[in-house]
């Protein structure tokens, strides 16, 4: 691994009940979006995006990420990239973003790049960031079983918001909210402005292997994305379905 990074965890803070951000004592220059291939050593390399410059904020889904957030100060773990594309840093920003899918635009809030901001999740526990959130941007919060915000999914706060007056809406978090959001936006004319950040399964992170392809274009998520602009994701598999580690697909759930 010609570019691998070893570095030290130098800080580990629970933002909810299953996310942890993960600190190192290295800082990398990143566009907000951009992920890196984080190597745990004897178990997986796996995505991540940066949450800031010297940090990664980590869902516990599987083993890796079990084994990441298990991680405290003075452990190791090997670092590759900064890799991808990332938001475009025009103007008057809408973020859209569900659970941990506020971890890629956290870096483009607090650049002041963020006029409004959206985030939803199950339930208030679920929230991340909303104290860092709120400080910079005008927070309005979503919650599955209404304990906080509004009672509903994230995709619905777009009808409280005049989505033709920012310059881009960003979008980040589950396929089936994307999906939902992408829908939103295709219904006001707001789809050409908009770029989503996607998820596939990796393996190299530099576009070789081809394991994060996407349909119908072959477009890879890591070298062409993770953000692609909303037209692009229209045509895709977005919502429909994702693959796993053979390349079979596996269908996605319609959103609520």
């Amino acid at each position: 691994m010609r570019d691998l990074a070893v570095v030290t965890v130098v800080g580990a803070v629970a933002e909810t009940p299953s996310v942890t951000t993960l600190s190192f004592d290295r800082s990398f220059a990143f566009e907000p979006g951009q992920f890196v291939m984080v190597w745990v050593p004897g178990l997986d390399e796996v995505p991540m995006a940066l949450s800031s410059p010297d940090s990664i904020s980590v869902q516990r889904v599987g083993d890796a990420t079990s084994a990441l957030v298990a991680l405290g100060p003075g452990d190791r773990l090997g670092v590759r990239g900064p890799y991808g594309r990332g938001f475009p840093l025009v103007g008057n920003v809408l973020a859209v973003a569900g659970g941990i899918g506020a971890a890629p635009l956290l870096p483009l809030a607090e650049a002041g790049r963020v006029s409004t901001f959206l985030l939803g999740a199950r339930t208030a526990t679920e929230l991340p960031f909303t104290s860092r959130l709120g400080a910079v941007t005008d927070l309005r919060l979503a919650t599955d079983d209404g304990s906080a915000g509004r009672h509903g999914y994230v995709a619905d706060l777009l009808g409280e918001v005049d989505v033709a007056s920012f310059d881009a809406v960003c979008v980040c978090g589950p396929e089936p909210m994307m999906a939902a959001v992408r829908d939103r936006l295709a219904s006001v004319g707001a789809l050409d402005r908009s770029f989503f950040s996607l998820h596939r399964y990796m393996k190299c992170g530099v576009g070789v292997c081809g394991s994060c392809a996407i349909d119908p274009d072959g477009l890879c998520v890591c070298r062409d994305g993770p953000v692609f602009p909303g037209p692009v994701v229209a045509a895709s598999e977005l919502g429909r379905h994702a693959r796993d580690a053979c390349g079979r697909r596996i269908p996605l759930g319609r959103p609520g």
